[in-house]
């Protein structure tokens, strides 16, 4: 875990979508590097470079001019632009921490949080397509069966976490209530290394790996994910049977 706890792990030759998040150090450009972070990362890096971030503080007008030719496997140049709109709305009706803080503080759920603000974002922006809803997903009302949420909480741990990889801005959320980011690298590692037993990719694996992790580090364990995240994309464990 140590050795991959370095600045070094993170560069155009090992490239993450938090490498381009980190020049902002700033949640909005954050969550769009977060929800644009599935498929290969050295394409979700190469997609992120090209994107006109100080668009997030245009007028609408001006973001539905921008994106020419752009697009990104399931979102097409339209859902690009009302993406950016609705996060531009999101900004200026108020604060996402504040948005997520209320709602997770009542029970530390990061879940409750993440429902609140995916339903502000449904409620400031009426647009659909399939594109646009896989971008910003749907809230999740069960563990089993539910889905993952991957980007949301890796957005989650870039936010909260401070250390040589994250880059923890907000305070008012305890590390020991994040849930791990299980895609599927850390969920054929996971079972390979005996973390996991539940064979569906689902919310319930989630909670289920974060608990086994917190039997090594309580108050962060979540800590763990960048690690167990580059062995299985280094295939230093391969998955077993399937």
């Amino acid at each position: 875990m140590r050795q991959r706890n370095h600045a070094l792990e993170i560069s155009y030759e090992r490239p993450d979508p938090i490498l381009v998040a980190r020049r902002y150090q700033e949640p909005y450009s954050a969550l769009v590097c977060a929800l644009f972070a599935y498929g290969r990362a050295d394409l979700i890096v190469r997609f992120l470079d090209h994107l006109d971030f100080s668009l997030l503080d245009a007028e609408e007008a001006v973001i539905r001019r921008a994106f020419e030719g752009q697009y990104y496997r399931f979102q097409n140049r339209t859902d690009i632009i009302e993406f950016f709109i609705t996060l531009r709305r999101l900004k200026l009706e108020g604060d996402i921490e504040a948005l997520f803080t209320e709602a997770y503080r009542p029970n530390r759920s990061v879940i409750e949080g993440v429902n609140a603000v995916i339903a502000k974002m449904q409620a400031l922006n009426g647009y659909e397509s399939r594109g646009y809803r896989f971008l910003i997903g749907r809230e999740v009302t069960k563990y089993k069966g539910g889905a993952p949420m991957k980007r949301w909480l890796m957005f989650l741990r870039w936010m909260v976490r401070s250390d040589a990889i994250d880059f923890g801005l907000w305070q008012g959320v305890g590390t020991s209530d994040l849930l791990m980011p299980l895609d599927t690298h850390t969920f054929n590692v996971s079972h390979r290394l005996g973390l996991l037993k539940r064979k569906n990719y689902d919310l319930q694996a989630v909670a289920e790996l974060t608990e086994t992790l917190k039997r090594f580090d309580p108050d962060d364990p979540v800590k763990y994910d960048f690690a167990l995240y580059r062995l299985g994309q280094e295939k230093q464990y391969r998955p077993s049977g399937n």
